[in-house]
């Protein structure tokens, strides 16, 4: 089974930038779609973005024009690039890869402060 862990999360000012880095110990290929997901707190987990083996994308409407997610094969790693970022970006996120079934990363702390 391949794993994923997440990194790059941290504190940052409204209108400021991370990069987000999910390292799978296995080739991201393995997953016909791998995803980024949020949860802040009291809420429920949501779809940010998402990329297919294809390399097809799709965002959320709250991030479209402001996050991008992209890839690495030979790193076996998935970024999201969150540029103009806003207090309401503030959540976990949690890089998720699925070949019949969804694998999960511990998560990354993201705080937007206004």
């Amino acid at each position: 089974q391949v794993q994923l862990v997440e990194s790059g999360g941290g504190l940052v000012q409204a209108g400021g930038s991370l990069r987000l880095s999910c390292a799978a110990s296995g080739s991201i290929f393995s997953f016909t779609n791998m995803g980024w997901h949020r949860q802040a707190p009291g809420k429920q987990r949501e779809l940010v973005a998402a990329i297919t083996s294809g390399g097809n994308t799709n965002y959320a409407d709250s991030v479209k024009g402001r996050f991008t997610i992209s890839r690495d094969p030979a790193k076996n790693t998935v970024y999201l690039q969150m540029n103009s970022l806003k207090p309401e970006d503030t959540a976990v996120y949690y890089c998720r890869g699925t070949r019949f079934r969804d694998s999960w990363g511990q998560g990354t702390q993201v705080t937007v402060s206004s």
